[in-house]
């Protein structure tokens, strides 16, 4: 099972903000992390040294909006891809990895987020 998490950061335009990120990040357990209102002008993605993967897209042209996700070492290797549908929802698609099955996750502005998943059996079907 996936423990999925949500968080509106406010704002991760800096570096500084993204190292605490990473640092409050660590004393929680989670697998992915939603994250809201990023703020960031241009796309970022990051491998980290823990294996830890953070990926997020734009902000609007206002400086508003902005979704991404920060992905545990424990499924950084089963990312199929990350995209940002809208500056306020992105998409994080996972392959599946063990009993865990695959998921699509849907961050959302006002830390909304929509976890889909296929069970084992509808993932032998799509086979």
């Amino acid at each position: 099972m996936a423990t999925i998490c949500t968080y509106n950061v406010r704002t991760l335009a800096s570096e500084s903000s993204i190292e605490d990120l990473l640092m409050q990040s660590r004393m929680i357990r989670y697998d992915v992390i939603g994250l809201a209102e990023t703020r960031r002008r241009h796309p970022f993605s990051a491998v980290y040294e823990t294996g830890e993967e953070l990926l997020f897209g734009t902000c609007d042209s206002s400086g508003v909006g902005g979704v991404g996700v920060l992905v545990n070492t424990s499924l950084s290797m089963n990312i199929d891809s990350f995209e940002q549908l809208t500056t306020r929802i992105g998409r994080l698609r996972l392959e599946r990895c063990g009993s865990t099955p695959a998921l699509t996750i849907f961050p959302e502005r006002a830390s909304n987020l929509v976890a889909l998943g296929r069970t084992s059996r509808e993932e032998e079907n799509r086979k």
